[in-house]
């Protein structure tokens, strides 16, 4: 992290099964969703053996727009009886969310304004309509007088992605679901998976389209999610007297367009996770090939296709391919998303990121059960702003 900064470490982590949570009575939603929080980040804690006093920061991610109990950070600092002196803030920014609420409590405390911070959040995505959602996502990737109107969400441009980049590089959909049914295997052995029954090609390719090329598989379900995690320096991490993951290497970039721009640019690509990979690797001095295990933030198939390809895990086209010879999967030369993904672990947006961090934690420590990537050292994470338009990479390191 740098010569004047503290190390970082991650050093505690809780987290509930991902699923459909909301309340169906939407006048108990709020008290449900905050209350969740709060056990999620309790149980944190008192899995670390953190003392709440000793807590100087905490990044809350935005909750969802169903959410009629705002302030929830301050109101989860006054249960838990935190007395921060880093900061208290709520912080959005499309996919980039999860990521970007662990990269802020790593700076509090890499700046040495906190020795303990957390990064947490819930999200109840099942709770809002259908209808606000849809308008809520299109307002967020395109020009809310220009694009928005047509219906372009979020799903229809990764179609659009897979539409080209299947055109370009001569990939057949069946070749591009193998990815969904990768990841689902992983999923099988993750406890907090929202999906964990067994998933073939015929399934996936049978099932009705959403847009197309992108079937009912290939694209996320809605999801639900409460999570915490806690980073300290280093010095803190070893007083603790428990095993820890350090934060190696960092790396943020954004390619100057929006998800729906103004401006032609190449759909089979993600320069901005090309630039911020390369910097995270960088700075932790270590190349793609020491990587042992990658959670990658793909809401769809050919996300986790693109996104392969601009980590360098895989060359150009060759994304589908890796999947379905075995190279990205358990056992293979370098699995990407063994928590099953957020196409089989479950997506609640604002809390993916997070949730990859939990995984890899768990790989670099040794405790991923029959998901395990045996002699995990190395693991790189990622986050995105909208079609990878901007991309946050973290490189984590197990125990020496």
């Amino acid at each position: 992290m740098g010569s004047a900064t503290n190390e970082v470490a991650i050093v505690g982590a809780a987290a509930h099964r991902i699923g459909r949570l909301a309340p169906t009575d939407p006048e108990q939603g709020e008290s449900f969703e905050f209350d969740l929080l709060l056990e999620t980040v309790a149980s944190a804690l008192a899995g670390s053996s953190i003392p709440s006093q000793a807590v100087g920061s905490v990044l809350l991610t935005l909750p969802s727009a169903s959410t009629r109990q705002l302030g929830m950070a301050t109101m989860l600092a006054a249960r838990l009886g935190l007395r921060c002196t880093g900061q208290i803030a709520t912080v959005v920014e499309m996919g980039l969310t999860g990521g970007l609420a662990f990269d802020q409590a790593c700076n509090d405390v890499a700046l040495g304004r906190s020795r303990f911070a957390l990064a947490c959040g819930v999200s109840f995505d099942s709770a809002t309509p259908p209808a606000i959602a849809m308008n809520q996502g299109m307002r967020v990737v395109g020009d809310v007088d220009y694009q928005s109107p047509f219906g372009i969400t979020p799903i229809s441009w990764y179609a659009l992605d897979a539409t080209r980049y299947m055109h370009e590089h001569g990939v057949q959909r069946a070749q591009l679901a193998h990815i969904a049914v990768k990841n689902r295997r992983h999923a099988l052995y993750n406890p907090l998976a929202q999906f964990r029954l067994p998933l073939s090609l015929d399934d996936v390719l049978r099932q009705r389209p959403i847009v197309e090329p992108l079937g009912l598989y290939e694209v996320p379900a809605i999801g639900d999610g409460a999570i915490c995690v806690i980073v300290a320096d280093v010095a803190a991490a070893r007083e603790l007297g428990q095993p820890f993951v350090t934060v190696r290497g960092r790396g943020f970039a954004h390619d100057g367009f929006h998800p729906l721009g103004d401006r032609a640019h190449d759909m089979t690509r993600f320069p901005a996770a090309e630039q911020a990979c390369g910097a995270a690797l960088e700075d932790a001095g270590v190349a793609i090939a020491d990587i042992d295990v990658a959670e990658l933030y793909a809401p769809c198939t050919i996300t986790e296709a693109i996104v392969t390809e601009s980590a360098g895990i895989c060359a150009r086209g060759q994304g589908a391919l890796a999947a379905l010879g075995g190279e990205t999967t358990l056992g293979g030369r370098l699995p990407v998303n063994t928590s099953g993904g957020c196409l089989s672990r479950g997506h609640p947006p604002a809390v993916s990121g997070l949730y990859g961090m939990l995984e890899l934690r768990e790989q670099l420590l040794g405790r991923a059960g029959l998901r395990q990537v045996n002699g995990a050292r190395l693991a790189m994470a990622s986050s995105e702003g909208g079609n990878y338009n901007s991309a946050l990479v973290h490189v984590l390191e197990g125990p020496q």
